[in-house]
């Protein structure tokens, strides 16, 4: 009896390590959609483009990831091939995916890849298109379809979560060069002789899904880069496409998914043909790869997620006599910042001096902080980042949830020119941002990392 009493003991205790186990498992799961359009309509990302696309390099997708940590707390990702997001259509697909499956606000994320070779969606960039009412239709038709399928998309990767293995890791690519800095004609030889300058960040973060038995299932990935190497009137993902598909390509079954970094300065250099596209494409997945087979952290802990919308400050709001004269502008640009902006005053009585801006983090593990940040953000976020939040792994992702427009550090601002100043016409924003842009930024970023990860208590 003694014997079996033991033997009993035993049991329970295996029992209770093997339920153990099984808690602490977490799980991922992953889906795509085709989203390249129907029909030939009005590209986004160049002003200077009269006319739709013409044809097509290769397919627009959307892809996303759902991860479960072992107490059941889930997040998306969602990954588009397209220049941008507006506030409206983001506000859409969050909300139904939040009605369908239960999450709140901060467990969705979306991530645009910024391809200039993609469609017009919703309002982003409208005020840098002159649009009939056939076209205005097209995107009205395209977005409201496209909010459809990321509904789906999101509700797909969720129900085929399983069991699963996060690692992280992170390797380096180095074509993207500071254009602020740089003029594009001499980057060959600056390069060539070690003379390029101006900030930069080469890091290629890597979030590797597998299953149990090891098996490589879904990689995430990320680069600060502009996805400007064409400009052509075909429908194309640009390099952070051809990257997806040749890592894709090295490991089939598995789906490649891409965030971009706070590359709003940044440019693939030098550009303008497919090949060179598709050799970025190429340097990103060999590094991709690199960091696949080289030991990774594995993910352990818990996940959390926050979101929040700061009210950030815009500088000098326009009179409605100034914006009357900007429609008599011989700049084609203003004219139509202008008709937007007092289509806005009709509707809403005023101007808002301030924008709702997305500030997102997730805690993945004990090891990644993944933080969201709306609009074309410049590469000095990333950098002040990495060094101020705790920890080592601290992977920013902009053009995020709303791309509304750049995001200027306050050296860039300061400096002025397209990032800092200029851009803001083509967003149809009445001016540029506040001085202390970059400050509320970055002081949310720290509120929104103390309360996922609160400072340790010094007292006794």
């Amino acid at each position: 009896m003694k014997l079996q009493g033991i033997l009993c003991v035993l049991a329970i205790c295996v029992l209770a390590q093997t339920g153990e186990a099984a808690d602490a498992t977490w799980k991922a799961g992953s889906a795509r959609t085709m989203i390249t359009p129907d029909q030939f309509m009005w590209m986004s990302g160049y002003g200077s483009r009269d006319k739709p696309a013409s044809g097509k390099v290769n397919d627009l997708w959307a892809k996303a990831v759902a991860i479960e940590d072992p107490g059941g707390h889930k997040v998306v990702l969602i990954t588009l091939d397209l220049v941008g997001i507006d506030r409206a259509t983001s506000v859409a697909v969050c909300e139904r995916i939040q009605q369908d499956l239960g999450f709140d606000r901060s467990q969705v994320a979306i991530s645009t890849s910024h391809t200039h070779s993609g469609p017009v969606v919703g309002t982003n960039l409208m005020a840098m298109y002159s649009l009939d009412e056939k076209q205005r239709e097209q995107v009205a038709n395209y977005t409201k379809h496209l909010i459809d399928q990321l509904v789906k998309l999101a509700a797909d990767a969720v129900s085929s979560l399983k069991p699963a293995v996060l690692k992280t890791g992170e390797g380096q690519a180095t074509f993207a060069v500071n254009r602020r800095n740089n003029r594009e004609a001499d980057v060959p030889m600056l390069r060539e002789n070690g003379l390029l300058v101006g900030p930069v960040d080469h890091s290629v973060p890597v979030l590797a899904v597998r299953d149990q038995n090891g098996k490589l299932l879904t990689v995430v990935f990320g680069y600060a880069c502009h996805a400007t190497v064409l400009s052509g009137m075909e429908w194309c993902s640009d390099w952070p496409g051809f990257a997806q598909e040749e890592i894709e390509k090295n490991h089939p079954g598995v789906q490649a998914m891409f965030w971009a970094g706070c590359g709003a300065d940044q440019n693939p250099l030098p550009r303008r043909t497919v090949e060179l596209g598709q050799e970025y494409g190429r340097q990103t997945a060999a590094s991709v790869d690199r960091t696949l087979k080289s030991p990774m952290r594995p993910v352990t802990g818990s996940l959390k997620s926050i979101y929040r919308e700061i009210p950030l400050a815009l500088d000098r709001i326009p009179t409605k006599e100034q914006i009357e004269a900007e429609l008599k502008s011989d700049n084609v640009f203003l004219v139509r910042r202008a008709e937007w902006l007092m289509r806005t005053i009709a509707r809403d009585g005023s101007l808002s001096p301030t924008y709702p801006y997305p500030v997102q983090m997730w805690a993945i593990g004990d090891q990644v902080n993944l933080t969201f940040l709306g609009g074309e953000v410049v590469v000095d976020y990333s950098l002040r980042l990495r060094d101020e939040l705790p920890g080592s792994s601290n992977w920013v992702s902009g053009y995020s949830n709303d791309v509304m427009a750049y995001i200027p550090s306050r050296r860039v601002l300061m400096e002025g020119g397209y990032e800092g100043e200029t851009s803001m016409i083509y967003y149809g924003l009445p001016s540029k941002w506040a001085p202390a842009v970059e400050e509320d930024i970055v002081k949310t970023v720290h509120e929104l990392h103390d309360q996922l990860r609160p400072p340790a208590s010094s007292g006794q």
